[in-house]
């Protein structure tokens, strides 16, 4: 009854570090994909495939955390941490899925754009959730952590640029409402991004 409460050795930091690479390769194939103009259905079913790979990890985190009692960083922030990076790849599947949906087919700059920002934005958290192995390494985290938060900034002044040459030189309401949902979600994977090294910033206080 009570061997479910003994302390067992679980690699939960191993497990983020895996899940925060399956959000690199994500942002990895989409902005290749972007570059052709339009996902393909090679594309998109190896961008589901990413996307399952990473919810198995999830999954498996949250095993483990029922099973085991004693944590190396607060349970709470280990949840915290594996739902937001499952949620990085989630929301590059979606984007990727409904530029198939929308049958988009040309090179878009302002996506290219952000393709950038968001796979720099995804290796400063593969950074910072390498950097929970060793606390006391506080500097390299807390880098990541600023870079993370520059570039959502970036990615927030990126999406007003799209959106003003969007609603001034698109003249089709339906191109307009499928760019907009677009660049919407792009920049959505930026807060999602910066939402995970705010949780790492927490840790880093909570064990100074």
């Amino acid at each position: 009854m009570f061997d479910r409460f003994l302390p067992k050795e679980y690699n939960f930091f191993g497990l983020l570090e895996k899940q925060a690479g399956f959000s690199v390769a994500a942002a990895g194939l989409f902005k290749t994909a972007v570059a052709t103009g339009s996902i393909s259905e090679e594309t998109l079913k190896k961008m589901q495939e990413i996307e399952h790979e990473g919810d198995e990890v999830t999954h498996s985190i949250l095993d483990q955390l029922d099973k085991t009692f004693i944590t190396p960083i607060d349970r709470e922030d280990i949840h915290a941490l594996a739902k937001e990076m499952d949620d990085i790849t989630d929301m590059l599947c979606t984007i990727s899925s409904r530029m198939k949906i929308y049958k988009i087919s040309r090179v878009d700059k302002y996506l290219l754009e952000f393709a950038d920002i968001i796979e720099e934005s995804v290796l400063g958290v593969l950074c910072a959730i390498k950097g929970l192995r060793d606390l006391k390494n506080v500097k390299t985290i807390l880098k990541a952590c600023v870079e993370v938060n520059r570039l959502e900034n970036a990615g927030d002044r990126k999406r007003d640029e799209a959106f003003i040459e969007l609603f001034e030189n698109e003249k089709d309401p339906i191109a307009i409402i499928k760019w907009k949902e677009i660049y919407q979600e792009a920049e959505t994977v930026l807060d999602i991004c910066e939402d995970v090294t705010n949780i790492v910033e927490s840790i880093i206080v909570k064990n100074a």
